[in-house]
This record gives C-alpha cells, sequence and structure tokens, in this order.
C-alpha cells in the first residue's frame, strides 16, 4: 500500500498541473484581446521570416531594409492576383449582366405558366373547401392566416431594421480596422527588425531544456501551419481544374471565371460549393436546361466526392497527421463549435501532436509522480 503522504503530494501536484492550464488558459485568451494586432504582425512576421534572411544574407542587404522590401513584395504580390482576380470577375459578371435578365424574364414566364396550369386550379378548389365549412372554422383560419401574416411582417421588419442599424455600426469600426492594419504592419516591421535580438534574449533568459522543447514545438506548428494553407491550395485547385474541365466539357461560357469563384467559395465550410451549384441546378432545371442540369448534377457529385476522399488525406499528408485522426478532428471540431471547428479541431490536434512530440506530457506526468520534469542528463529525442 502506497504512502499517504506520498498520494497527498501527488493529489496536490495534479491540482497544480490543471490550475496551471486553466489559469494559462484563461490568461493567453485575456491577453489576447488586448494584443491581438501585435500578435498578427508576429504571426507576419514569422512568415516572411525566411525571405527577409534571403535578402539579407544572399544580398547583404541592411535588416530594416530587408524587411521593408519583403513587406512590398508580399504586398505587390497580393495585390496583383487580386487585380487579376477582380479583372476577371468584372469580365465575367458584364457577361452575366448581359445574360442573366433573358433568363429571369423565361423563368418569370414558366412560373406564371406553372401557377396558371398548377396552382390556380389547387386554389379554386382550396377556396370552394373552404366556403363549404362552418362560418366559425372559416373565421377561426382567418384569425391563423392573420396573425401569421402579421408575426411574417413584424419578424421581417425586425430583420431589416437590424440590418440597417447595423451599417452605421460597421462604418464607425472602420477606423478601428484601420488601426489595428496599421498597428500589426508596424509591429511586424519592428518584431521582424530586432528578430535577432529578440532570439538572443531568449537564448539567455531560457533555461535549456524549455528551449528545446519550444524549439521542437514552434517548428512542428510551422509545419503544420505551412502544410496547412498548402493543403487548402491544393484542394482549391483540384476543385477548380474538375469544375474547369466540366465545364468546358458543357461548353457553359466564361468557365475560367465561373471556375475561380466556385473555388473560393469551396473555402467556405459546409456551404462550399453547393451554394454556387445548387441555385445554378434548380435554375437550369426550371428553365427547360436539361442537359445542363444533369450535367451539373453530375459535376457537383463529382466535386464533393473528390472533396470528402482528398481533405482527410490532403491534410494528413501535409500537416502531418493520420487521415483517421485528421477526420476524427474534424468532425469533433465541427460538433463542438460548428462551422470554425472544421479549421480549429486539426490545428489543436497538431498543438497536441508537438507537445507530445516534445514529450511535455512525459515530463508532466514525471513532475506528477515523483515531483521532477525530467530525468537528469536526458536529452529530448527528436521522433
Amino acid at each position: 500500500m502506497e504512502d499517504p503522504r506520498l498520494i497527498k503530494q501527488r493529489t496536490i501536484r495534479v491540482l497544480i498541473v490543471l490550475l496551471s492550464v486553466v489559469a494559462v488558459y484563461h490568461l493567453s485568451f485575456y491577453l489576447s484581446t488586448l494584443i491581438y494586432p501585435f500578435l498578427i504582425g508576429l504571426f507576419i512576421a514569422v512568415i516572411i521570416n525566411p525571405i527577409v534572411n534571403f535578402f539579407e544574407l544572399k544580398f547583404n542587404i541592411h535588416r530594416g531594409l530587408s524587411v521593408l522590401l519583403s513587406l512590398f513584395l508580399g504586398f505587390s504580390l497580393f495585390a496583383l492576383l487580386t487585380t487579376l482576380l477582380i479583372y476577371e470577375l468584372i469580365a465575367g459578371s458584364t457577361y452575366l449582366a448581359k445574360a442573366i435578365p433573358p433568363h429571369i424574364n423565361s423563368l418569370t414566364l414558366i412560373i406564371e405558366e406553372h401557377i396558371s396550369y398548377t396552382l390556380m386550379p389547387t386554389y379554386n378548389l382550396l377556396a370552394s373547401e373552404f366556403n363549404n365549412l362552418d362560418i366559425s372554422y372559416q373565421k377561426t383560419i382567418i384569425e391563423n392566416l392573420k396573425k401569421f401574416g402579421e408575426n411574417f411582417s413584424s419578424s421581417l421588419g425586425t430583420i431589416v431594421e437590424d440590418t440597417f442599424k447595423s451599417i452605421p455600426l460597421i462604418i464607425s469600426k472602420i477606423p478601428n480596422y484601420a488601426t489595428v492594419v496599421i498597428v500589426s504592419l508596424l509591429s511586424t516591421f519592428f518584431i521582424s527588425k530586432d528578430w535577432n535580438k529578440f532570439k538572443l534574449l531568449f537564448y539567455r533568459h531560457t533555461p535549456e531544456g524549455i528551449q528545446q522543447k519550444l524549439k521542437h514545438v514552434t517548428k512542428n506548428l510551422k509545419h503544420a501551419l505551412m502544410g496547412f494553407i498548402k493543403a487548402q491550395l491544393i484542394l482549391i485547385s483540384m476543385t477548380g481544374f474538375i469544375v474547369l474541365i466540366g465545364l468546358l466539357i458543357l461548353q457553359v461560357e466564361h468557365p475560367f471565371t465561373i471556375a475561380i469563384a466556385i473555388s473560393l467559395v469551396d473555402l467556405l465550410p459546409y456551404l462550399g460549393t453547393g451554394l454556387v451549384f445548387v441555385p445554378w441546378i434548380l435554375y437550369s432545371f426550371f428553365t427547360g436546361n436539361v442537359g445542363i442540369g444533369i450535367g451539373l448534377s453530375i459535376l457537383y457529385m463529382i466535386v464533393i466526392i473528390q472533396r470528402q476522399i482528398a481533405e482527410p488525406k490532403v491534410l494528413s499528408s501535409n500537416i502531418g497527421l493520420d487521415p483517421l485522426a485528421t477526420l476524427l478532428a474534424l468532425f469533433v471540431g465541427f460538433k463542438l463549435i460548428g462551422l470554425s471547428g472544421l479549421i480549429i479541431g486539426p490545428i489543436v490536434l497538431v498543438f497536441f501532436k508537438a507537445l507530445y512530440q516534445a514529450h511535455v506530457f512525459k515530463d508532466i506526468w514525471r513532475f506528477i509522480m515523483n515531483g521532477r520534469t525530467r530525468e537528469s542528463n536526458k536529452a529530448i529525442r527528436t521522433p
């Protein structure tokens, strides 16, 4: 039987670990609400650091100038891609502006014919049945319909009112957004400019064991982040390529513009490509373009199947997770916190994997059992 004092000490250490985790979580959340522009700046600085190092070491450019050059190139590339995308979307929108009105007119005629030949006889039948009802039943039905109309009008009015009320609020926040952008860019510059100083300061004031663990965790998280971005680019590229080929086969006009739009929509969790395909398919069937409707339906099913099959595999191969674990993280994240969980779930899994590979959990267990964080003279092994 174990010593009661030892059990008591272990229980105290378990409480210390739990309280430390809760305190760190709440403190991190609170601080993030205060200094989030600087966190954004740190994130951008980490992303551009390899480019800054390249300019500084390869061309012997001062680090401050290297940071400015890297930021300029990054924003220039972003502006160029945005301009090309907007140009293509404008060309497609111009075509749609000419093509949509005739389609709307034809859809209106179809709806009118449907009402004339299908709904009107049904309405007449219901009206005759209504007239045959007892007067008390007629009054009840009329009152319920009136209440429904009033509730619907009230709800619709509330939605419209809230929408218009939110416009001044959004406009009033524009200065705040501008301030966040400016502070984030300035913090990016200063953090990246003094990157080596911060590293030296960190090495001087941090124990070697913690340094090794933080290096390991940071390396894994950086690899996972870049892998996640790469995975999303691969997935939307696959979607765009499949959609482009399908639209070319169906001989749809402006297939490139539509493929780009669907690829961008594919980034939206849960909604995805259905936001474009479903209305398009229904419209095609309503307007009598059965061939296009069937073709789009087949293309939509191919895109969905491809996405469901490829997403766990692409994510797992790029962020270093098991496909089953990735699928589980996606599902659990969605169930717990909704659409954002599809992104946060794999990130949390990567974070815990990085902690596991850095033997952080072993150190915690060793602290609980023995009161020590590591065995003497035992180096961290990189898996």
